[in-house]
């Protein structure tokens, strides 16, 4: 008896199992905006380069 052939969600041919790929890249990519967030916060609250931090932010707002 062959092996049951693999398909993806939509019922096409997944001969690679690469099905649903996609939304692990996605979840990583969150993952690291939130901790890339998280470390952002921890700086402006430590006071040390807020004032530096806080004129780039705003320069780059300004811009237009």
């Amino acid at each position: 008896m062959p092996p049951a052939s693999r398909t993806g969600p939509d019922g096409s041919p997944d001969p690679g199992g690469e099905a649903g790929m996609a939304t692990a890249e996605y979840a990583i990519g969150t993952l690291a905006a939130a901790a890339f967030a998280g470390l952002l916060l921890a700086i402006m609250r430590s006071g040390g380069l807020r004032a530096t931090l806080q004129s780039i932010i705003e320069s780059a707002l300004s811009v237009g």
